[in-house]
C-alpha cells in the first residue's frame, strides 16, 4: 500500500473561557486526512489527526518538515512486513530522522496530529476499533468495555458568578457524569475555595471533584493553595506549579496528602522518566496525565508506559488528557484509568461517537473501525468542509 495523498488544515476553536494561564481566544487546531490506496469494501482507506486542545495549530512544522518527509519517503518503508498496512513504528522513525533529541517544544504536536491519522488507518485497514487492535498488540487481548470520563470544565468566563459555575456542574451530572474537574488559580485563593464549595454543593462527594491550576503556581502559592483544599479531599489536585518543576512537585507531595496529577505537558518517555525519579509522584494515589497527541504520538506514550512500569506504576493511574476519541480508544485498548472529556467546550473535537452516551460516568466504545471519528458527525463535517 501507499499513501497518495494528506491534506491539512487550521480551524479555529476560539473560545471566551480562560484557565489561571491562558485565554483561548485564539486557540485552533491542525487537522490532517491522510489518504491511501488501501481499500476496505471498495472504499479507499483514510486517517483522520488533529492535536488536542490547550496547544495551538501546527501548520507551519507539519508543512514544512514532517508531511515533506512522509510524502518523500520510499512507501516500502512505511509498511509493515506484509506490505499492506503501515507500520506505525516505521513511520515514526520517518518523521523524526534528522532530529536531535531533546528541545521537544511543538514538534512533539506535529508528530502526535500524523501519528493519529496513521493509527486510524491501521486499524481500518484491520477493519476493528483501535482499542482491540492495541489490546492485542500490546495488551492481554481484552478490551475494556466501558471507560470511566470525567466532565472537564470550571473554566474562567467574564463575569462568571459561583451560581453559574454550579449550573454547568449540574449539567455535566444530567449529561450522565459523576465526576468533573474545575479551573483554580484565576483568583485569589479564598475565591477559588467559594467556588470549590460552590461546585460541592452540587457533584456531593469530594471525590468526586477535582481541581486544576494549569501550573500557575509558584511554591508559596501551590503550598497556601494545598492547605486550603486538604480539608475537602477531592479527587485530585492538578498541575500546581510549571510542568518541569520537578522539586516543587516533590515538596508540595510532602505537604499535601490526597491525591495530585499532573503530565499533561509532558511530551516524552524522558520528561516522564525525570518526573517520576525526582518529582516525588505516589503511585498509590496521584494520576499521571500525558497526552497520547501532544507527545509525539501513541508511538511514544507506549514507552511512556514502559517507563511507568519500570518505576512501580500501573496503567490505571493514567488518565490521558486531551478529552477526545484517540485517548478514549488507548485507555480501553491499554486498560488506562479513564479518560478526560470535554461536554461543552472545544467541540467538536472533544467528545466521544454519537451512538455512545455517557451513562453513570463511563461511556462505551462504538463499533466501528479506526478510532471511531466516523461516529462522530459534527467532527466528520468539519474534516470534510476543511480537507475535502
Amino acid at each position: 500500500m501507499r499513501i497518495t495523498d494528506i491534506r491539512e488544515a487550521r480551524v479555529s476553536i476560539a473560545s471566551d473561557i480562560a484557565n489561571a494561564y491562558i485565554s483561548f481566544a485564539r486557540m485552533d487546531v491542525s487537522v490532517l486526512a491522510i489518504h491511501t490506496d488501501a481499500r476496505v469494501d471498495g472504499r479507499p482507506v483514510v486517517g483522520y489527526g488533529f492535536n488536542s486542545n490547550g496547544r495551538y495549530a501546527q501548520s507551519g512544522l507539519l508543512r514544512e518538515r514532517f508531511l515533506p518527509r512522509l510524502r518523500e519517503a520510499d512507501p516500502a518503508s512505511l509498511c509493515d512486513e506484509s506490505g499492506a498496512n503501515l507500520d506505525p513504528f516505521q513511520v515514526w522513525d520517518t518523521l523524526m530522522a534528522n532530529e536531535k533529541p531533546g528541545g521537544h517544544g511543538e514538534r512533539s504536536v506535529a508528530v502526535g496530529i500524523i501519528d493519529m491519522a496513521v493509527w486510524d488507518i491501521v486499524a481500518k485497514i484491520e477493519q476493528r476499533p483501535l482499542a482491540q487492535v492495541l489490546a492485542e498488540r500490546f495488551g492481554d487481548g481484552q478490551v475494556d468495555a466501558r471507560v470511566p470520563v470525567y466532565a472537564a470544565g470550571g473554566y474562567y468566563y467574564p463575569g462568571k458568578p459561583v451560581s453559574a459555575l454550579k449550573e454547568e456542574m449540574r449539567d455535566y451530572l444530567d449529561l450522565g457524569y459523576t465526576c468533573t474537574k474545575m479551573k483554580i488559580g484565576g483568583v485569589p485563593l479564598e475565591e477559588d475555595l467559594d467556588r470549590v464549595e460552590g461546585a460541592l454543593a452540587v457533584v456531593g462527594d469530594a471525590a468526586r471533584l477535582a481541581v486544576d491550576a494549569n501550573g500557575r503556581f509558584d511554591l508559596q502559592t501551590a503550598l497556601a493553595f494545598a492547605e486550603g483544599l486538604e480539608p475537602y479531599g477531592l479527587r485530585w489536585y492538578e498541575e500546581a506549579g510549571d510542568p518541569l518543576d520537578y522539586a516543587l512537585q516533590q515538596q508540595l507531595g510532602e505537604h499535601y496528602a490526597p491525591p495530585m496529577a499532573t503530565g499533561e505537558n509532558l511530551f516524552s518517555h524522558q520528561d516522564v522518566r525525570n518526573l517520576l525519579r525526582y518529582g516525588g509522584m505516589r503511585a498509590d494515589r496521584d494520576i499521571l496525565q500525558m497526552d497520547p497527541v501532544l507527545s509525539y504520538g501513541l508511538v511514544e506514550y507506549l514507552r511512556m508506559l514502559d517507563e511507568l512500569r519500570r518505576h512501580g506504576w500501573s496503567p490505571r493511574q493514567c488518565i490521558p488528557h486531551g478529552g477526545h476519541q484517540f485517548a478514549l480508544q488507548i485507555a480501553a485498548g491499554l486498560k488506562l484509568g479513564g479518560n478526560e472529556s470535554y461536554p461543552r467546550v472545544f467541540a467538536p473535537f472533544g467528545g466521544f461517537a454519537d451512538s455512545t452516551p455517557v451513562e453513570e460516568g463511563r461511556v462505551a466504545l462504538p463499533e466501528v473501525p479506526g478510532i471511531g471519528f466516523e461516529d462522530k458527525g459534527e467532527l466528520m463535517a468539519v474534516f470534510n468542509e476543511h480537507l475535502g
